[in-house]
């Protein structure tokens, strides 16, 4: 039975750098039930700043996936399908900013537990 988790909030960071991803404030994360796995299935995610920033997923502290977001934006990315994410695993939600940009990501990510 299929089971949705959902990571949704407006979160703040300070840039340190374009190729410097930090975490996110409060930090972002989510780990996969020992028995289960996970599937992503959508990202939303906007940026109030003017600066383009990028979200970084991380799985087991290495890139997942990278999102753009451009000045004042939003993205919508269905993700239905891509691929499982193992048991145990620990996903963590970094920021990539211009150094000094400061603002606030409004984050909603669909999962569904397996």
């Amino acid at each position: 039975m299929e089971t949705p988790r959902f990571i949704q909030g407006v979160y703040s960071f300070e840039g340190q750098g374009l190729e410097q991803p930090v975490p996110l404030r409060p930090a972002v994360g989510y780990t996969v039930p020992r028995d289960k796995r996970a599937q992503l299935i959508y990202l939303r995610a906007g940026n109030s700043t003017s600066e383009l920033i990028y979200l970084l997923l991380k799985r087991d502290g290495h890139p997942m996936r990278y999102f753009p977001i451009g000045a004042k934006a939003a993205i919508h990315v269905p993700l239905v399908i891509v691929e499982d994410i193992h048991p145990e695993s620990v996903i963590e939600l970094c920021v990539g900013a211009p150094e000094g940009a400061r603002g606030l990501a409004t984050i909603d990510i669909g999962l569904a537990e397996i």
